[in-house]
């Protein structure tokens, strides 16, 4: 039956949100660019055909109030408060224990690291947990010969879990708390939910401790053969040689444009020469150039030179040598520097000195050495770059911490200045928990802290947040609260309870909260948190049951991020850096997500005694 409240405007932003969940989940399409046009939609829509309800106007302004809300403002300082921790290397501790003790008992540690994953993203977002451990892990796997793709998703889908236990843990969390509380919902204090939550994350911990590692294929290890390893040689030109009396032009065009010169050198005496197109190659002048074995060999022959690296000459009993050459695989990170930008504009090479030899995107690997069309590919958090350069180099990458390096070998300095990272983030919890403070003056309180304790500059925090998650937490309130006013989400309730007339309260409420499961896992979790809340208040209230209860249904359907890659940001790092498929997580995601919904069915209704 059709609410009559339910008019045309209703049914635009009805229509408006299914546009929003398409538009979200094509993976080729900006998520921050959706959002937008979304929030311009609706703002436009209702500035030229105006609404009245039962509120009264419903001003186009309105929908841009949620870039002052207050769930947005407590999501943007603990985003900007978990920087902080990530930068003082507040954390890094935690990642040594658990390496140092894994050799003496695997599967022992293996739980204990699945359960402080879980704990730590109680109160912290996953993502730098997930940073702070997937390094660690792909280095236990190299040392024990264990495959990393046995540890990797169960660790990081227990990151996910554990964030649903408080109301900082995620800011799907914070939004719908502070959005059902607008309807009318008592507002739930920090630890209103932990034990459901908790309880169903041990289960779900158990299925990933015991259950996983038997079920999940075996991946080879991401980085491609050393045989791509770039080296740096010299090319001394022959008497005769084709080089010989060409311009520098003629002998890069002999290898059809690929020889690489850093710089030439002439005379005993090694007098540098700026590696200019109309240069005159003589006899004797030596060619400094860099690519791989293979590449070097060809190019000895067709200018017509000799090939010597640290002035030996390169045959077979004197192969080519670098000692002090590393190659590493690391990560782009949410908040990187290169996180939206390509490599060219980031300026890698000249800022970290290295070379990049490969981009990881979508399980396989591109570029070959010699070709530079990666430097022009824009880059996406969770792709992975092979890179090669100086020990130093890549240690002051790491140090950096603006990427993750796969590569957890040699431990970093903590800052001083961790403690009072760590001091600070506990003062944000404890001040939010006792109901001092609100969340959002607590957490801004936090971040005035670090900055002022040099603990983060402006750079950090700035770095920290994220336009996506800044614009569809934003379009997302809007578009709750036109569905909310509008009539919209009567109308979806009506429909709902007519569609499951007959069910008892708590099929109806756990048929709910896996509509919410299944589409976390296609568009975004905040997108279905927010839109999914006043559906539920409406549910709720015409069934004559605890509000309560339809809100953590929502709430925990839409952080289940289990069944797909793009689910959630975190998936993403851990399905490049384990070299995982997409069915992967549908095998362990699927049955993950299940396993969840039914023990929250069942603990729901029996603490809400329905």
């Amino acid at each position: 039956m059709v609410d009559p409240t339910a008019g045309f405007h209703a049914y635009f932003v009805m229509a408006m949100i299914v546009l929003a969940l398409v538009l979200f989940a094509n993976e080729k399409l900006p998520i921050a660019s959706s959002s937008l046009f979304i929030l311009v939609s609706l703002t436009l829509a209702f500035e030229w055909f105006p609404f009245s309800g039962e509120h009264g106007p419903l001003h186009s302004y309105e929908f841009l109030t949620g870039f002052g809300h207050r769930a947005l403002i407590a999501v943007c300082a603990l985003m900007i408060a978990g920087q902080g921790l990530v930068r003082t290397g507040a954390l890094d501790p935690v990642g040594r224990v658990l390496a140092h003790y894994w050799s003496k008992s695997p599967q022992l540690v293996f739980l204990l690291t699945l359960v402080t994953g879980a704990l730590l993203s109680a109160f912290v977002n996953n993502t730098p947990i997930v940073i702070l451990l997937l390094p660690i892990l792909i280095t236990i796997s190299i040392k024990t010969g264990t495959s990393a793709s046995l540890l990797l998703m169960p660790v990081g889908f227990a990151t996910l879990m554990g964030g649903m236990s408080t109301t900082i843990g995620t800011s799907t969390n914070l939004l719908v708390v502070s959005f059902a509380s607008e309807l009318g919902v008592r507002e739930f204090d920090m630890f209103d939910f932990f034990v459901p939550a908790i309880l169903a994350s041990s289960v779900g911990i158990l299925y990933l401790w015991l259950v996983v590692p038997r079920i999940m294929p075996h991946r080879e290890p991401l980085m491609p053969t050393t045989s791509a390893r770039i080296f740096t040689a010299q090319l001394r030109i022959r008497e005769g040689g084709a080089a010989e009396g060409a311009t520098l032009a003629e002998v890069i065009g002999m290898t059809d444009g690929q020889l690489e010169v850093i710089e030439i050198l002439r005379g005993k005496e090694g007098v540098k020469l700026t590696p200019l197109p109309d240069i005159k190659i003589r006899m004797d002048d030596v060619i400094v150039v860099r690519d791989t074995p293979d590449n070097l060999k060809k190019f000895e022959a067709l200018v017509g030179a000799r090939l010597f690296s640290s002035d030996k000459l390169v045959d077979e009993d004197h192969p080519l040598r670098d000692n002090d050459q590393q190659i590493a695989e690391v990560v782009v990170v949410p908040g990187s520097t290169l996180d939206g930008r390509t490599l060219k504009e980031a300026r890698f090479t000249d800022r970290y000195h290295l070379l990049v030899l490969a981009l990881h995107r979508a399980n396989r690997w591109r570029n070959q050495p010699g070709k530079r069309h990666t430097d022009e590919q824009k880059l996406n958090s969770g792709d992975v770059i092979l890179v090669q350069g100086a020990k130093e180099s890549i240690r002051r990458m790491k140090a950096s911490r603006n990427l993750m390096v796969l590569d957890a070998s040699s431990d970093l300095a903590r800052s001083n200045k961790s403690y009072i990272a760590l001091g600070i983030m506990l003062f944000i919890i404890v001040t939010a928990a006792s109901g001092l403070l609100p969340i959002e003056v607590s957490a801004l309180t936090g971040v005035f802290l670090l900055l002022l304790t040099g603990c983060l500059r402006w750079r950090d925090a700035t770095r920290a947040l994220s336009a996506p998650v800044i614009l569809i937490i934003v379009t997302s309130l809007a578009m709750g609260n036109a569905l909310l006013e509008t009539g919209g989400a009567a109308f979806l309730a009506n429909q709902y309870v007519a569609l499951t007339h007959g069910w008892s309260p708590t099929a109806i409420m756990s048929g709910l909260m896996l509509v919410m499961a299944i589409l976390t896992n296609v568009v975004s979790n905040n997108a279905a948190a927010v839109i999914g809340t006043p559906i539920a208040v409406s549910i709720a209230t015409q069934l004559g049951l605890s509000a309560e209860a339809f809100v953590l249904a929502v709430l925990f359907g839409a952080n289940m991020s289990f069944a797909t890659p793009m689910a959630y940001q975190t998936n993403l790092l851990v399905m490049n850096a384990g070299n995982y498929r997409f069915y992967d997580f549908v095998k362990v995601g699927v049955p993950l997500t299940l396993l969840m919904w039914i023990v929250f069915t069942l603990l729901l209704p029996w603490l809400y005694n329905f």
